[in-house]
């Protein structure tokens, strides 16, 4: 018998280190089957605003598709190249968990936009997390979405904030239930791991 218990041992503790090996697998991709769409301007968003919350998401595990105005090649502030997957007018917002409004200059273009409203609202009523970063914070402003709620933004844009009713706290990033604000391409990273952890959360 002493043989054999060597190999039930063996497999025991082989099983045990493959169970250990997948949890491992778990852990390093919270995010396996979150879907999660990044809505950008077409010319001058801001690069780190999308492409390193792009890169944390897709490291998790999440599903990113990118929605903008146009189709063909989008151009960052910084010379970045991005191709669209979509339009904005063509997101269903039903089939994500999240949606991401990324900053740069180019963000105003979204900020009196109705169908960027309109996607806003209804995440909302969804429940769904709703992001925005630098100067996009106000196209949810805008859509009335931030009143008494404590958010975050570029500095430049924290009156039209607060006309909106929101509280502008200054932080760096800010999360206030399901609506997660971050200032500028500094805290892209910041900004990425609080999406991580709620959709993590499933909050």
């Amino acid at each position: 018998m002493w043989p054999v218990t060597i190999v039930l041992t063996g497999l025991m503790s082989f099983a045990g280190g493959d169970i250990r090996a997948v949890e491992e697998v778990k852990q390093m991709k919270p995010l396996e089957g979150k879907k999660v769409v990044f809505i950008f301007a077409h010319r001058n968003f801001r690069d780190e605003e999308l492409l390193v919350p792009k890169r944390i998401l897709e490291e998790r595990g999440a599903k990113v598709v990118l929605a903008s105005s146009a189709l063909g090649t989008a151009k960052g502030m910084l010379g970045a190249k991005v191709e669209p997957d979509l339009l904005v007018d063509s997101v269903r917002v039903e089939q994500y968990d999240a949606v991401v409004f990324v900053g740069g200059s180019g963000a105003s273009e979204y900020w009196d936009d109705p169908r960027a409203h309109a996607i806003v609202k209804e995440a909302a009523q969804k429940d769904k997390l709703i992001c925005a970063i630098c100067i996009a914070p106000v196209t949810l402003a805008n859509a009335g979405l931030l009143k008494g709620k404590k958010v975050t933004a570029w500095p430049s844009e924290a009156g039209r904030l607060k006309a909106k009713g929101a509280t502008y706290t200054g932080r760096p990033v800010e999360r206030d239930g399901k609506v997660i604000t971050a200032d500028g391409p500094r805290s892209a990273g910041a900004f990425a791991e609080a999406i991580v952890r709620a959709l993590a959360e499933g909050k």
